[in-house]
């Protein structure tokens, strides 16, 4: 899969808007601020093609990017606490919408941020993404931030604080020394190929 061909194609702030699935599709959910853009960024080798925010909350739309025929698929970030009741059912209904319709979906990247013990919604996303037999696995974000003894202090205890999520792959990632993005990249294609 060439990611040099990473392109935007559209976003979309309800689920009716959403695009019949023609092709795979690969999800990426996470906390708001956890970094999804960033990751993004450094799979597609581009500074700047997913929009990187340092307001929380700041995508409230589900935004597609074509990668070679893939469809990769920005949720928007959840558990920002600063947005109305209003944008909140929004999001609610957007992240539905999405996961209830017939889609293409053959794996979702789950972004949990590495210095901090996983959220409740971090393990409510988990739990909903095991009960629907949806694959994923999980990135840890902003590994670098972490100094040796607390990185590996954190990697033992969120596989702890993970074990709910069994037998999935669970990466240390960092969009500014690359940690984790090739085996990303390889369990995408994995699950890309996995016709």
């Amino acid at each position: 899969m060439n990611y040099n061909l990473a392109k935007f194609e559209q976003s979309f702030g309800i689920s009716s808007q959403l695009p019949e699935s023609d092709a795979v599709e690969i999800a990426f959910s996470g906390r708001s601020n956890v970094g999804k853009s960033s990751l993004l960024n450094k799979l597609f080798n581009r500074k700047q093609l997913a929009r990187v925010s340092s307001v929380p909350g700041k995508t409230i739309t589900i935004n597609f990017y074509d990668v070679d025929g893939v469809k990769f698929v920005d949720l928007p970030g959840y558990g920002y606490a600063k947005i109305s009741k209003q944008e909140k059912q929004r999001f609610a209904e957007l992240m539905e919408g999405y996961f209830s319709q017939d889609r293409k979906l053959k794996l979702v990247v789950q972004l949990i941020d590495m210095r901090h013990k996983p959220s409740e919604d971090d393990f409510g996303m988990i739990e909903f993404l095991k009960h629907n037999n949806i694959p994923f696995i999980i990135a840890m974000t902003k590994s670098d931030k972490l100094k040796k003894t607390e990185y590996n202090k954190r990697l033992e205890a969120s596989k702890e604080e993970l074990s709910v999520a069994q037998n999935i792959e669970i990466i240390p990632f960092s969009s500014v020394t690359g940690e984790g993005a090739d085996k990303i990249k390889t369990l995408i294609e994995e699950a890309v190929n996995n016709v």
